[in-house]
């Protein structure tokens, strides 16, 4: 039996054979490494080159807040050498409702090159987390998380907390979680608009059950239309894959959602 983290010869031709950097409507298909979160870094950054991505969003096991900020700088140039892009990094809690806290996350998405944070704030932080939107120019978009989540569970939660503020405020949002909370996906795009900052996009194979999480294409969630609708309402964000299935051994699956999304891009380009 192979070991996890190898990669089978079957899986390796699967990615040689994928079209790279795939055209698409204004947007642009990424990972999110959350989808490799039990991988260093390095090895982390070798299944990103097999996905044929330039366009990643960074989780904190591949670049700690806490290390000394020589480190972030290190990690950038890894992702950089291979080809890779940061556009985001996060989920970040912002739990602590200080000037040095909440600074220190946006020097570490400015060191890292992100464009964008991915966050899970308190809604009393979010007018000092404009601020540092402001002062940094970068993005901040507030990931809702489904039924579970008590403070952001839908699009239009997010939405709520961010109307009037600083236009680089905004929303990232989850196909998966969105449609357990009982949305309306294609409607919440629409509603969201130009506060769609980020997307995260996996399927279910049964749109209340978290446990079916399963490779894109093959579950319930309309993938064409969602690409369809982001193209409608001119996205120019990324679609960033994360994956939750198979911890140890997601490649492959990470492959076949990546080639099916690129198939569906194909079919709405033509």
């Amino acid at each position: 039996m192979a070991a996890p983290n190898s990669i089978s010869r079957r899986t390796l031709l699967g990615a040689l054979a994928l079209p790279a950097f795939a055209d698409s409507p204004g947007f642009r298909l990424g990972v999110a490494t959350f989808s490799l979160k039990n991988f260093p870094r390095a090895r982390a950054i070798e299944m990103l080159q097999l996905c044929k991505v330039k366009a990643v969003s960074v989780k904190e096991a591949h670049a700690k807040i806490k290390d000394d900020p020589s480190e972030w700088g290190k990690a950038r140039k890894e992702f950089a050498a291979a080809g890779l892009q940061i556009v985001s990094v996060g989920k970040i809690d912002f739990a602590i409702d200080t000037d040095e806290e909440v600074e220190r996350n946006f020097q570490y998405a400015q060191a890292l090159g992100a464009a964008g944070i991915v966050m899970a704030p308190k809604p009393a932080i979010l007018p000092r987390i404009e601020r540092f939107v402001k002062q940094y120019n970068i993005k901040a978009f507030i990931h809702c998380h489904g039924p579970e989540d008590k403070v952001f569970p839908t699009p239009d939660s997010v939405l709520k907390a961010v109307k009037g503020m600083d236009a680089r405020m905004g929303l990232c949002l989850d196909s998966g979680h969105t449609m357990r909370a009982g949305v309306d996906l294609i409607a919440a795009i629409k509603q969201a608009g130009p506060r769609l900052l980020d997307f995260h996009i996996k399927d279910l194979r049964d749109l209340k059950d978290r446990s079916t999480s399963c490779q894109v294409g093959d579950g319930a969630i309309p993938v064409p239309a969602i690409f369809r609708t982001l193209k409608q309402i001119n996205y120019r964000g990324e679609v960033n894959l994360e994956y939750e299935v198979l911890a140890d051994h997601p490649l492959p699956g990470m492959l076949a959602s990546l080639a099916y999304m690129r198939g569906a891009l194909a079919g709405i380009n033509v």
